[in-house]
């Protein structure tokens, strides 16, 4: 596993653009041609996917990214461009410009989404609102708890703690918080947790231990507390072969979604998880074995 950067511009008003860095990690061999990409949900970062690209590497090229403002990334110079989905997109195709996935024909490109991660590969895989066509399509795409519907009550939940930004004393302090607000991740092992907690912690010039990514998240995310989301119209679009993992204690994927997921659009193939809420973090060997198996599948004849 290599930890790289990328430096990455996208134009604002008046032709303005800005550039920061982006970093992902890299796992297998880079001259292979099937390559998945992952990406995590709104304040988790790329170490989430350690496990699952581990499982992966001898199979396929994984690239796991910190979307901006989360990890080893940086944050945003304007606060409100966290809520800016073509920033996300444009990121996105210039990550996958730049390891050699589009433009060649060759490659088989997957995408693993959780929950945000999920939504910006259905954008992508749909074409919709793209900053520019996406030569190479999605093959697969794999969507962990989020879908086309998100309740205002599930998005009011998260803002109660996003927007809290608590400092700790000590790392163990700050574990102990993490898996308190973390509990519908499931029952992950304390190795598991541990490795959440290593790669979502920051420790500060006072001493002080926090989450790594930007605290200024919240105040984009507050204008999404009004009302539902709904990306029915984007789901109808979607021509991609779509696995869906859903904890059955999800407050974020209804189960009712799920079930109209599985008959709108491309008819998503769906898996619920006992005992699992928002969301499913793919790091379990029964989870990393149900996502492994629809990638590597054999593609059906034509």
């Amino acid at each position: 596993m290599l930890l790289k950067r990328l430096t990455v511009h996208f134009g604002l008003n008046e032709g303005i653009k800005t550039s920061r860095q982006i970093a992902y990690t890299e796992w297998g061999k880079p001259d292979n041609p099937h390559i998945v990409v992952c990406v995590h949900g709104l304040t988790r970062n790329c170490r989430d996917f350690d496990f699952l690209a581990e499982a992966l590497e001898v199979d396929c090229r994984v690239i796991c990214v910190d979307v901006v403002g989360r990890g080893q990334s940086d944050w945003l110079v304007n606060e409100a461009d966290y809520d800016n989905y073509l920033l996300y997109l444009s990121d996105a195709i210039e990550l996958l410009k730049h390891v050699g996935a589009l433009g060649n024909t060759d490659i088989q490109l997957d995408w693993v989404g959780i929950s945000m991660g999920g939504l910006i590969g259905m954008a992508l895989a749909t074409q919709t609102a793209l900053p520019l066509p996406l030569p190479v399509p999605i093959r697969r795409l794999v969507m962990s708890d989020i879908g086309p519907l998100i309740p205002v009550s599930a998005l009011a939940r998260i803002g109660e703690y996003l927007g809290k930004a608590p400092r700790f004393n000590s790392f163990d302090e700050f574990e102990v918080y993490l898996k308190k607000i973390s509990n519908p991740f499931g029952p992950l092992t304390e190795a598991q947790w541990h490795h959440l907690a290593i790669y979502s912690v920051r420790k500060f010039d006072d001493g002080t231990y926090g989450f790594r990514y930007d605290p200024r998240i919240a105040e984009s995310f507050k204008r999404h507390l009004l009302k539902d989301i709904d990306l029915w119209e984007q789901w109808d679009k979607l021509r991609t072969p779509t696995l869906v993992l859903r904890g059955t204690e999800s407050d974020l994927l209804s189960s009712k979604t799920a079930m109209e997921m599985e008959v709108r659009g491309i008819r998503a193939q769906i898996v619920e998880l006992p005992g699992i809420g928002h969301a499913p973090m793919l790091v379990g060997e029964e989870q990393i074995k149900i996502v492994k198996d629809f990638l590597l599948a054999p593609t059906p004849a034509t």
